[in-house]
């Protein structure tokens, strides 16, 4: 079965591995290279590297429309995304013979667009899932091929709740690549509640310490480690890590970044502030 893998973040390399091991890969689609860091060097995509580790062909193109016109005359059989940051016109989607899947981590139709994790967090959920969706032109709203519900841990991050449906992405898709395979592919059209998402804005980012010490940490949890929300203490800006709610209902500060001093612990920098007062 030959496949062409559409994906950037950090998020799509088990996905596009599952799919190297399981079927063709005809090659892999990419945002280009990007400035980074402090010195704003070109840095190529988590996707681009695991697959130049694979050994496959690696497009980035500018515009999809003349990606679709290079490939037109190839065979293929399917296409599968995730985490790939563009929107795919309708004109690529149906190149290939039985369509294009997407890895999303929600239990769609329920956050749909570009920040699935982080607006469970900060809206304090306990579930989330991860869906393989049959692709449409529209945004997230193709039917679904499979979806798995998981719990979300207490205290989890957006870092470790990114790299664990990462995982269970890359575990459905081999199922459905198999089902892909044998002509079994079945999908359902989605159901039950929708809601949006969006991109970060800065201004998500910035916590007020007046709020409830359980809203200050869901948007903790929701940043953490990157971007990492933002507070004022004592007229200084840290970012905060990781807190938790303590027996008296307060808000426990476990671990930020404070000013020219790093990574350090609530404690340390209490101590600190103690200190310096």
């Amino acid at each position: 079965m030959k496949t062409i893998f559409f994906g950037t973040s950090s998020f799509a390399v088990p996905s596009l591995r599952a799919v190297a091991a399981h079927s063709e890969l005809a090659g892999v689609v990419t945002r280009p290279d990007r400035p980074a860091g402090r010195g704003q060097r070109l840095t190529p995509s988590p996707v681009k590297i695991a697959a130049l580790q694979l050994g496959a062909p690696v497009y980035e193109p500018l515009r999809l429309r003349d990606f679709a016109d290079e490939i037109r005359n190839q065979t293929l059989d399917l296409f599968v995304l995730a985490s790939y940051g563009r929107i795919i016109p309708q004109l690529l989607l149906d190149l290939p013979l039985l369509g294009a899947l997407n890895v999303h981590p929600s239990l769609l139709p329920r956050y749909r667009g570009a920040t699935p994790i982080q607006t469970a967090l900060v809206n304090g959920e306990t579930q989330t899932g991860v869906s393989i969706m049959l692709m449409d032109s529209g945004l997230d709203t193709g039917d679904i091929v499979l979806q798995r519900r998981v719990a979300i841990e207490p205290g989890e991050t957006y870092g470790e709740l990114h790299d664990r449906l990462a995982s269970i992405g890359a575990e459905l898709l081999v199922a459905a690549l198999a089902s892909a395979q044998r002509g079994e592919l079945k999908a359902q059209p989605q159901s039950g509640e929708v809601s949006l998402t969006r991109p970060i804005a800065k201004n998500d980012l910035t916590i007020d310490l007046n709020w409830p010490a359980k809203r200050i940490v869901d948007v903790v949890r929701a940043y953490s480690p990157q971007p990492a929300a933002r507070a004022t203490i004592d007229g200084e800006t840290v970012k905060i890590l990781r807190a938790h709610v303590g027996r008296d209902g307060k808000l426990e500060i476990d671990e930020l970044i404070a000013p020219n001093r790093g990574k350090m612990s609530g404690d340390e920098y209490r101590a600190l502030r103690r200190n310096l007062g």
